[in-house]
């Protein structure tokens, strides 16, 4: 058991889960300010602050959780482009969830903060399984482009 539990929480999940707290706040302030002050409709000021928060969790998960090494100019806009074309998944399965609750009656936060807990879970293994992959075979060298 206690093996398992040392599986779990490691440096890396306990950094995921540090940096997952800050870009969440990111993300939620962000959504307050295009929402609630700036009067912008649900699923545009959750673009918007999806954009501020991607552009911090990519940053983070970066140098902080994941370590990537990876060298190149190549080798980083893949990471980059895959590091955002997995948050795109969950930006869609996050605005459609708004959409949905919006149409029920469900308050905008409220909504935001139940999805919430399926895209961390969601982020995590698309990043640890496919973008910052740490593969001995993979080629984390890149090309000099």
């Amino acid at each position: 058991m206690k093996s398992l539990i040392n599986k779990i929480f490691n440096k890396e999940t306990i950094s995921y889960i540090i940096f997952g707290v800050l870009t969440t706040i990111v993300d939620y302030a962000a959504f307050y300010i295009f929402y609630y002050k700036a009067g912008l409709s649900e699923v545009v000021s959750n673009t918007a602050a999806w954009i501020l928060a991607v552009a911090f969790a990519y940053i983070t998960n970066k140098i902080y959780v994941f370590e990537s090494k990876v060298k190149g100019i190549k080798a980083l806009l893949i990471e980059i482009l895959s590091f955002a074309g997995a948050r795109v998944l969950t930006l869609l399965l996050t605005d459609a969830f708004l959409l949905f609750t919006a149409h029920i009656g469900m308050e905008a936060m409220v909504a935001k903060i139940i999805i919430s807990v399926a895209v961390i879970i969601i982020n995590y293994f698309l990043s640890k399984l496919f973008i910052f992959k740490k593969d001995k075979n993979s080629n984390q060298e890149g090309e000099n482009e």
